[in-house]
């Protein structure tokens, strides 16, 4: 095709140069000259013009699909062809076909909507769907969607479908199932979109908040159970520390019945503790930096002479 448009240029230049040359030289031939160049002239515009229509046609018979799309055709005559067109050089007839592309990649859509749970709390979800047309149904797509399928089929769809699923669960259920959520949305979008041959090859929930009176009620609702797990502690501390009490004091009043009998059964076991408070006495008394200027019977550290036997008359005359 290149050469042969060349090849009618370089033609349409030898004639005109031809016709310029013949009116110079024949200047005093009259008429006759004239009309050779004149006929010369006719027959560079008709090349001309069949090498502009060679080349208008070459380059209107001719395109690309690039690596990822699909492509169909609306003829004049039929209008749309059933084939789809693959990647690469593809042929088809000037001004009556015209070819339309469509990209079957993924790609992303983002949808946002306010709607209300089974409690009536209401609640913002965000969705974002991975999709792409069915490459074997471009041809319908074409003829009742056109190529903004996903503008016109998606938000309606994807918004429908979150608001249905989400009015199925409690406001505490989304957060607790989400997932089991994201899934019952997935298998409804991908059922209504398969209506429209369209292909979803994701869903994910992005975003999940609730009402801002609805987050406070929430946090007053877990500070009061904390504040009544506190309280039951508090509960359990003072039942065991009633117990304790109750049990140091049963242990005193068994020590005090002990002791008196162990006194009124020997005299002599009295000698004994007041040995060990002596003991303990001087133990105390040696370790202090201080004088001490007190009496020793007060300190119970006179434990020779006759003070045992007062101590033991004293003993034996109040428990006889």
């Amino acid at each position: 095709m290149a050469q042969r448009f060349r090849e009618a240029f370089t033609r349409m230049a030898k004639q005109v140069n031809q016709a310029a040359a013949g009116g110079g030289g024949a200047g005093g031939s009259g008429g006759g000259g004239g009309g050779r160049a004149a006929a010369a002239a006719a027959r560079s515009v008709t090349a001309l013009a069949a090498a502009g229509g060679l080349a208008y046609g070459t380059y209107n018979s001719l395109y690309t699909v690039p690596g990822g799309h699909r492509a169909v055709v609306f003829n004049r005559l039929v209008g749309m062809k059933g084939q789809i067109y693959g990647e690469g050089l593809n042929f088809n007839i000037p001004w009556f076909e015209r070819p339309i592309v469509y990209d079957i990649r993924t790609r992303p859509v983002n949808l946002q909507t306010l709607t209300g749970s089974k409690d009536l709390q209401m609640v913002t979800i965000a969705v974002r769907v991975l999709h792409k047309p069915d490459p074997s149904q471009l041809v319908w797509i074409y003829r009742f969607l056109g190529t903004n399928y996903d503008e016109r089929v998606l938000p309606s769809i994807m918004n429908e479908s979150a608001k249905a699923i989400v009015a199925r669960y409690n406001a505490n259920e989304l957060l607790t199932k989400r997932d089991l959520v994201s899934r019952e949305i997935s298998l409804d979008l991908r059922k209504r979109a398969g209506y429209f041959n369209i292909l979803l090859e994701d869903v994910a929930i992005t975003h999940l908040s609730f009402s801002p009176e609805y987050a406070r009620a929430v946090e007053a609702k877990q500070v009061a159970q904390q504040e009544a797990e506190r309280a039951k502690y508090i509960v359990l501390g003072a039942q065991q520390e009633k117990k304790t009490i109750i049990t140091k004091a049963r242990g005193e009043a068994e020590s005090a019945e002990l002791i008196g009998l162990a006194v009124k059964k020997n005299p002599g076991f009295m000698k004994l503790r007041r040995i060990d408070a002596a003991r303990d006495i001087a133990d105390i008394v040696a370790k202090s930096g201080n004088k001490v200027y007190l009496n020793a019977d007060s300190l119970l550290l006179n434990l020779l002479g006759n003070a045992d036997d007062k101590f033991e008359r004293s003993v034996g005359g109040k428990w006889r």
